[in-house]
């Protein structure tokens, strides 16, 4: 999923830069706008001055049923772009929807719209993958491919609106920005493109566009997902970043975040030139774009916490990192929080349980269960005897009665929740899932991948994961 924003460029923050002489590290944190700029000082610009109110911006999801995984028990993933946008002071939005969006415009509407957060000024539109006269047929092939097939519409606000600056937002991640910071580098650099990067190690780089840079902080190289002796040739020696990540060692690679600003001119340039049948900006035309030297591209430095959760154990892992103390994340801080749908649910209900180490939601019923190092969904329901250990179960989106679930035990039926006596482990459970009593979900053989979906299950990276909806009958063993 991806995120596309626009600056007037009368309304941009003015150039901010430190004074005085360094060492060369410093100028070099500098250039990568690395503590510069007063976190208090940019939210006045937004809320105080006119950026909010002006400026514009588009969510393009790859997949939209993608952007609604719930994160952190009570979030989805679509909440953290929308909310960095919004505390980042941009509140006029469209979000491109690719398939399955049934669900992500209720979302939306219910969290952004409506009796959802006051955006004041600020407007949240929905654009659904549609087939253009001069288009073929298919959905959106990319995040570039989704924002070239609405052109017509940007350049309309481009007219009318003086946009200057286009922002493009990764929206399968998890971390806190504000984009100001990254607009208010751009614009300082005069840059056409500026990437926001992030420091990671050997073991994840691969997954990445790595990027190399000069002393300038433009972009030389950029490689996507490098291996071997292409891998070795884009370490880089980030000693000047040695105050925020400690073992310059272990993180001597420089990543791309799928964040981006774009000059509106340069933008269009690229969608309509040589790259327009290109799809994706990052595995296609990114690349060549630094490779031909046509436009300034210059690398941002993020060192805050940032975690890409777009794979199955980078979900499982991000979200189980949540419960450890002290959290190297927190949902909430007074002056950005994030934000979600209101679901106007009862607290959580706990009878004589052990919990260690866990998110539980709201509207759960635990009933004499033992919870250690696992995040719980809203309505989640786990009943006598159930244990549960690193597990990540997303809830359910309804509630059944009683007497609904006492019809469905007797006639042999699994409800929705978790059944007496039930053992868990290592193991993601989507929505609405219904698991049985004495059941045991464990993948003692160490299995690694596997496709049971007549089963109800799939095996990735040796996490079990039971699919939404899925029933798991009683006595099962995984």
């Amino acid at each position: 999923m991806q995120f596309t924003g626009a600056l007037d460029a009368n309304t941009c923050p003015h150039p901010t830069r430190r004074t005085g002489e360094g060492v060369e590290s410093e100028r070099l944190m500098e250039r990568l706008n690395i503590g510069v700029i007063n976190q208090e000082s940019l939210r006045s610009r937004c809320f105080g001055g006119r950026v909010a109110g002006t400026a514009r911006c588009v969510l393009t999801p790859d997949a939209s049923a993608e952007t609604l995984v719930p994160v952190g028990g009570c979030y989805r993933l679509i909440d953290i772009p929308m909310s960095n946008c919004f505390n980042s002071g941009i509140n006029k939005i469209f979000v491109m929807t690719q398939y399955n969006s049934d669900s992500l415009n209720r979302h939306i509407h219910r969290t952004y719209l409506g009796n959802g957060i006051n955006f004041n000024d600020g407007s949240v539109q929905v654009l659904a993958a549609t087939q253009m006269p001069e288009e073929p047929a298919g959905w959106f092939q990319g995040t570039a491919d989704a924002i070239r097939k609405f052109t017509c519409l940007l350049e309309d606000y481009y007219i009318h609106k003086d946009i200057e600056h286009i922002v493009i937002l990764c929206g399968d991640q998890l971390y806190r920005m504000n984009y100001m910071e990254l607009v208010q580098k751009h614009v300082d650099d005069n840059a056409d493109i500026t990437i926001s990067c992030a420091p990671v190690d050997e073991s994840r780089a691969s997954d990445y566009g790595l990027v190399r840079f000069d002393d300038t902080v433009r972009i030389l190289q950029f490689f996507e997902k490098p291996v071997g002796v292409d891998l070795e040739s884009m370490r880089v020696d980030t000693s000047f970043l040695s105050y925020a990540i400690g073992d310059i060692q272990k993180y001597s690679y420089i990543a791309s975040m799928g964040v981006y600003v774009f000059k509106r001119d340069a933008l269009l340039d690229i969608l309509k030139s040589k790259y327009s049948q290109l799809y994706d900006f990052g595995s296609e035309i990114l690349p060549k774009v630094v490779l031909e030297h046509k436009h300034n591209v210059q690398a941002s430095i993020f060192t805050g916490y940032w975690e890409d959760v777009g794979t199955i154990k980078s979900f499982f892992d991000a979200n189980l990192a949540l419960t450890e103390q002290p959290s190297r994340f927190e949902f909430y801080d007074p002056r950005t929080p994030f934000f979600t749908s209101p679901r106007y649910v009862p607290p959580m209900q706990l009878e004589k349980c052990k919990i260690k180490d866990a998110f539980i939601s709201d509207g759960c019923f635990l009933s004499e269960c033992r919870i250690e190092h696992s995040v719980i969904g809203i309505c989640s329901r786990l009943n006598f005897g159930c244990e549960l250990k690193d597990t990540v179960m997303m809830g359910a989106d309804l509630y059944e009665t009683k007497e609904e679930i006492l019809k469905l035990l007797s006639s042999g039926k699994v409800p929705i929740g978790i059944g007496e006596n039930t053992k868990i482990r290592n193991c993601i459970i989507d929505m609405n899932a219904r698991i049985g009593r004495n059941v045991v979900i464990a993948n003692s053989k160490g299995i690694q991948e596997a496709d049971h979906p007549e089963e109800g299950y799939y095996i990735r990276s040796g996490i079990v994961v039971i699919l939404k909806n899925a029933t798991i009958k009683d006595g099962t063993a995984i």
